[in-house]
């Protein structure tokens, strides 16, 4: 049982403080013994008078949680009265105990001796008190602090989800609208191709947890399925280049992070070349750091500090958006131009080595 597990019971938790307090107290009474150079006996009254001590205060904690919703100056008034009424009780059972055990039998000849010097026993069951209301309070920030937490990580969940699947119909309508032309044009053979690798593409999409991170050899594969819908498509004027270290394929990247930026590539670079174009995909680790980096050799588009100018869709936003969630200020997302043509993306992430199964 790890301490964090012993904390959460409070059950549990209370009991092993209150035995280990108590334990505490009767080691700091028992070295006092032997600096005033008691009698070996007196161990005994100092057993009994701890026992005593964690039997009379087991009862404060129901009497504190009946009390708890209180208001401030009720519960102080129950804290006093009570810690009062302990202290001075547990001080007669003190006095019992010192004088039946250690002076053999000795009787005060008046019995309101028993409860005189009590306050000393008085303050140790208040400073009892506030340790259990510190710990409670303790216990309670922890709680809240833990459902804060759970409540940000829900939404922070939420909204990468909400990312990613915003891709997904906006992949699956330009899809749909080239199958729907191949039929047009009686390209049903092609049709049919592009459907059977749409479905591929969307089993993975769809058995792919979009909140969690993967080997970017997963995701280069997941990229080679979406442009094999595309080159049904485009047939030998899509040409694709992949250069990864061997480094950088165990290295763990947001799902399908690249392949808005490829399909931007092959809708605005491509898709405007009569004789076809080329993408080239790098990454490698460097300074433990993932360095990727997507071009193409179409004709470029405006730029002003690394921005697109006349920016449409919505892949590059949710892509800066996606990195902003996960890396917070620890990434880049830089746009470029290409040479001698096009456009180039870098990003830069940090680098997590995938665990190996």
């Amino acid at each position: 049982m790890n301490w964090q597990s012993l904390v959460d019971n409070r059950q549990r938790f209370f009991w092993v403080l209150q035995v280990a307090g108590w334990i505490g107290y009767a080691l700091v009474n028992y070295i006092g013994s032997k600096v005033f150079e008691m009698r070996d006996i007196y161990v005994f009254v100092i057993v009994l008078n701890a026992y005593a001590g964690c039997l009379m205060t087991v009862p404060l904690r129901y009497m504190y949680r009946k009390a708890w919703n209180a208001s401030p100056w009720v519960l102080m008034l129950v804290v006093f009265s009570a810690s009062y009424v302990t202290g001075t009780l547990w001080a007669v059972v003190q006095k019992f105990n010192l004088w039946e055990i250690y002076r053999h039998g000795y009787r005060p000849n008046e019995w309101f001796y028993y409860f005189q010097q009590g306050l000393d026993s008085v303050y140790i069951i208040l400073c009892w008190s506030g340790l259990y209301f510190g710990i409670k309070y303790y216990q309670l920030l922890q709680s809240e602090r833990q459902k804060a937490l759970k409540a940000t990580t829900m939404a922070h969940e939420a909204q990468l989800k909400m990312l990613r699947y915003q891709l997904n119909p906006h992949f699956l309508f330009n899809t749909l609208n080239a199958i729907s032309t191949l039929i047009l044009v009686k390209e049903n053979k092609d049709a049919n191709l592009m459907v059977s690798k749409l479905s591929d593409f969307l089993r993975y999409t769809l058995n792919t947890d979009p909140i969690k991170k993967v080997p970017l050899e997963q995701e280069i594969h997941a990229l080679m399925l979406y442009l094999e819908i595309e080159r049904v498509r485009f047939d030998e004027r899509l040409k694709v280049t992949v250069e990864v270290s061997s480094e950088a394929k165990n290295a763990l990247v947001p799902s399908l992070i690249l392949q808005p930026i490829i399909e931007n590539s092959i809708k605005y670079a491509i898709a405007h070349l009569a004789e076809g174009g080329e993408i080239d995909i790098k990454a490698q680790v460097f300074a433990n750091e993932l360095l990727l980096e997507v071009g193409d050799n179409g004709p470029g588009t405006e730029l002003l500090n690394g921005q697109l100018v006349n920016a449409q869709g919505v892949g590059i936003a949710n892509t800066k958006d996606r990195l902003k969630t996960l890396y917070e200020n620890n990434y880049s997302f830089v746009l470029s131009d290409n040479t001698p043509s096009g456009l180039k993306v870098n990003l830069r992430v940090p680098f997590e080595k995938a665990m190996k199964k």
